[in-house]
């Protein structure tokens, strides 16, 4: 039941780059993907480094109400090497 009440309903406000104001109340998983973008700050997040399974569809959802989130392309070696896409929140919590 707690591991329910962690991904509730939430409101965020957030300030963009160009300083609007976006309000969002979100759950769940886009909840979760708002909140590792939050800690994440400049860096961003990856599938790589932040395992879930629907990122892209996260991320739509989110820019979908609003959240500005920048998509940067990023190659990555190895046996199945290929590219992946590092997300960044391109606006700050208030």
């Amino acid at each position: 039941m707690a591991e329910q009440q962690a991904w509730a309903k939430a409101r965020y406000e957030l300030k963009t780059e160009t300083g609007d104001l976006i309000c969002v109340i979100v759950s769940g998983r886009f909840r979760w993907a708002l909140d590792e973008l939050i800690k994440a700050g400049e860096k961003g997040c990856t599938p790589i480094d932040n395992p879930a399974p629907r990122w892209s569809a996260y991320k739509h959802g989110l820019k979908g109400l609003g959240v500005p989130i920048a998509t940067i392309t990023e190659p990555h070696d190895g046996p199945f090497s290929g590219h992946h896409a590092r997300y960044v929140l391109k606006a700050t919590l208030t």
